[in-house]
């Protein structure tokens, strides 16, 4: 499983920096923001000359509608684990909906390339493990950011663990012979974080419009993100007028919206 080895290094590394970094007056939510402005300073250098430049060949290349494809055949892998967390949130109608989606995009929907569920008024819902933690009572914890995997917490890495352990693409690597399946795994991983990162460019102008600190920036946009998510929509006010050039205005709200 690639992404929990990557999140128990992450770990690691939040561990043994945790003692070291400090910031004068933290905000209580980011206890180790010091630590965390350092790993997302190194997460910016990777995406600069790693991702983003892969992110934007691939778009270069990529007619739009097998862009749309790739991403509805991922998006249709993680209907598996939304199914899942649907009924351990006790939603068994919105399970009920989410397992047929797959079933329907999985078959008549070509292996989830052509997203058929939707023309037929099975919506896409987004749950995840955190989600399902949350809804259980478990505290969220200091906000982390973790190498390059990006914003998270404490409750939110829990989240990873349980999303990898029930994507398919962890287990790709055990079929057939080690190094083709463990290829073909690696492979298949590659080209979703860069779809999903080409997916991230159009937004990245709202971002770019707050004359803000990036850090802090991307933190409130997450934490109102996962409040959205865990409340089914209900989300809850944040405060933005004291970061300088927003004026107030939700561009964290404006940044996922672009992304949906």
């Amino acid at each position: 499983m690639n992404k929990y080895r990557l999140i128990l290094g992450g770990i690691l590394l939040l561990m043994l920096q945790a003692c070291s970094t400090t910031v004068a007056h933290p905000d209580p939510a980011d206890p180790w923001e010091g630590m965390n402005r350092d790993i997302f300073a190194f997460n910016d250098q990777v995406d600069k000359y790693a991702l983003k430049p892969a992110a934007k060949g691939y778009q270069w290349i990529m007619p739009t509608f097998a862009d749309t494809g790739v991403t509805n055949f991922f998006s249709n892998l993680k209907d598996i684990g939304v199914s899942i967390n649907d009924f351990l949130q006790a939603k068994p109608k919105q399970g009920g909906m989410d397992a047929a989606r797959f079933l329907v995009n999985s078959t008549v929907g070509i292996a989830g390339f052509i997203d058929v569920a939707t023309m037929i008024d099975l919506p896409k819902h987004e749950e995840d493990f955190a989600q399902t933690l949350a809804v259980w009572g478990v505290p969220r914890g200091p906000y982390l950011v973790i190498p390059v995997l990006g914003p998270s917490s404490v409750r939110g890495v829990g989240g990873y663990v349980g999303d990898a352990a029930v994507h398919p693409l962890s287990y790709t690597g055990f079929f057939g012979s080690s190094a083709l399946s463990w290829g073909l795994s690696a492979g298949l991983r590659s080209v979703e974080v860069i779809d999903v990162r080409a997916d991230f460019l159009g937004a990245e102008a709202v971002a770019s419009e707050a004359a803000v600190d990036r850090y802090i920036f991307f933190r409130s946009a997450y934490m109102q993100r996962r409040d959205y998510l865990i409340n089914d929509g209900a989300a809850k006010s944040y405060n933005f007028e004291d970061f300088e050039g927003l004026g107030g205005e939700d561009l964290g709200a404006d940044l996922y919206k672009d992304l949906d």
